[in-house]
């Protein structure tokens, strides 16, 4: 239980189905440890810790406090910065689900004696004639968060619940209301939970990634400006370059060898084809290569291609047509129809 009214509402509608509930909270951070000047609300903060247990009260069910913040900042934002400083854009919230969610809590889960680790996610399962549980999207597309679940075992799906993941998001806020739950009118958080403010340069340099200046420079090396670190950029980005150019340039890729930041057009953030490796799949592919459907970020619209199975774990996707803005350290996650295969992290 986040505190937010998509878990509030599943922890409902599972007391409602007649399932003996427990509400677990876990505290990820201190808000002592919060950046000086963040006091924008986001998830998992202590105030919605406290909201959780209102609405556990409201229910009537048992309530724990589960604490993880030495755990969080070793697997989540010890890794977070560590990726920026090798230059490549990490997915955090993925980290956490896979690493702290659905590894550490549903173990915890376990020693409690439960059967079954239940969260407001939007996404659903699915199992087939022969056994094996898939995990789906969320029936409402506007709010589908399989993309950031794609690391789930098939162990791990047999022993998870979404139950709202058959829902819209504003049928769950009529049911919050229903339940008279006390975050029925809650605001969602969209940023990371660490960085309330969503000023994530500002974080990476109070945590000890300090400026490393180096040049910006075109696909053919010609030296157009000047870099305050390469942590203070992504692929694909516009703005903030400090560039006066004829036209528009995009950061096309980050050098870390030479601590240069490459831009250039719209069109040569195109790509044709990724690497992908660490990837996990809901079902071992059965041959070395097959037709899917590739999401390369969160609100990307999954695109058809071509995936060709390689060595140690990794995949070659193959784009139908190019897609902008691949980035290294975001997670591909591959698609049939609404079944999730699998996936891994682009390098």
């Amino acid at each position: 239980m986040s505190g937010g009214v998509d878990s509030s509402v599943s922890a409902a509608l599972l007391k409602e189905q007649g399932y003996q509930v427990t509400g677990v909270s876990l505290q990820l951070y201190d808000p002592v440890e919060r950046e000086a000047g963040c006091r924008i609300k986001t998830c998992c903060s202590l105030d919605d810790v406290l909201d959780a247990g209102r609405v556990a009260k409201k229910l009537g069910i048992p309530f724990e406090v589960i604490d993880m913040r030495a755990e969080f900042r070793e697997l989540v934002v010890d890794y977070f910065i560590a990726e920026y400083a090798a230059g490549r854009t990490p997915n955090p919230c993925i980290r956490c689900n896979d690493l702290i969610k659905f590894d550490l809590l549903l173990q915890k889960a376990k020693e409690m004696g439960a059967d079954l680790l239940a969260t407001g996610h939007y996404a659903r399962t699915e199992v087939d004639d022969s056994g094996r549980k898939w995990l789906l999207t969320g029936l409402d597309p506007a709010k589908d968060q399989s993309y950031f679940l794609f690391t789930l075992t098939q162990e791990q799906l047999h022993q998870v619940v979404f139950p709202v993941g058959m829902l819209e998001k504003l049928h769950v806020r009529r049911l919050a209301a229903d339940f008279n739950l006390p975050v029925a009118q809650k605001h969602e958080s969209q940023e990371i939970c660490f960085i309330p403010d969503n000023d994530y340069v500002r974080f990476l340099e109070n945590n000890g990634l300090t400026r490393k200046p180096g040049d910006i420079v075109t696909g053919d090396g010609a030296v157009v400006g000047r870099h305050a670190g390469l942590h203070r950029y992504t692929v694909g980005q516009r703005k903030g370059l400090g560039i006066a150019w004829k036209h528009p340039l995009h950061v096309v890729s980050l050098d870390t060898d030479l601590n240069r930041v490459v831009v250039g057009g719209r069109d040569e953030l195109s790509h044709h084809s990724l690497t992908a490796g660490s990837a996990t799949w809901s079902s071992p592919p059965a041959t070395s290569e097959f037709r899917a459907a590739c999401r390369i970020r969160y609100r990307h619209q999954p695109a058809p291609c071509r995936v060709v199975m390689l060595a140690d774990n990794r995949f070659e996707v193959h784009f139908d047509t190019p897609q902008t803005s691949v980035t290294p350290g975001q997670a591909a996650v591959l698609y049939d129809g609404e079944r999730v295969l699998g996936g891994g992290w682009i390098e």
